[in-house]
């Protein structure tokens, strides 16, 4: 079963941007940032990461470096 990761620090940027910083029970850092512009990115401790553009394109990578696409709505990347 995965671990539950403990959010270690949380604030706001100069840019309004919030993030979080969070660990897992193996010491695995990461974080998540949510941008004003209604963007998000993950850096997860299992080393995987996700961005979501905030209209419709978003970009997964797996921990071993396997990358998955997707659009919809508005977003033309």
């Amino acid at each position: 079963m995965p671990s539950k990761d403990q959010i270690t620090g949380y604030g706001t940027n100069s840019q309004g941007n919030s993030y979080d910083t969070r660990v897992d029970s193996s010491g695995n850092q990461g974080y998540h940032y949510s941008n004003t512009n209604g963007s998000y990115y993950y850096s997860n401790t299992n080393g995987s990461t996700y961005y979501n553009s905030g209209n419709g394109y978003a970009e997964y990578t797996s921990s071993s470096g396997d990358k998955s696409t997707s659009y919809s709505g508005n977003d033309k990347k």
